[in-house]
């Protein structure tokens, strides 16, 4: 029984997507079950921060499935393709959210959070 090449790579992409996926899912819910009463300002702005880049990263992805796919490129270089491009969208939206260009979210969430833990 011969495995081809394709069905291999997209094996192989499918299983690394998932584990990227389920471990930055991972790390924000256990972010999440955190009690940040006594939490520094600079740790509540970075689990703000980590929220708003997985919310980008997420946005991005939902708006790159809206792009037709190259029907003639070989499933072993979309898978490829396909990999590159998840790496630069979580690159893109952590740097966008560093340098302060993102969409303003941590920021808002950061407030709240002081708020709600009474931390002002």
């Amino acid at each position: 029984m011969a495995v081809s090449m394709d069905a291999l790579t997209n094996q192989l992409y499918s299983q690394i997507s998932g584990q990227q996926l389920n471990s930055a899912a991972a790390k924000l819910e256990s972010g999440l079950d955190r009690d940040y009463s006594k939490a520094s300002d600079d740790e509540l702005m970075d689990v703000c921060k980590e929220f708003e880049s997985y919310f980008i990263e997420q946005m991005f992805k939902t708006m790159e499935k809206m792009v037709p796919k190259n029907e003639l490129e070989s499933n072993y270089a979309s898978s490829l393709t396909d990999y590159y491009k998840e790496e630069l969208i979580k690159d893109y939206s952590s740097q966008a959210v560093q340098n302060g260009q993102g969409l303003g979210l941590a920021q808002k969430l950061y407030e709240q959070m002081k708020r709600n833990y009474n931390l002002e």
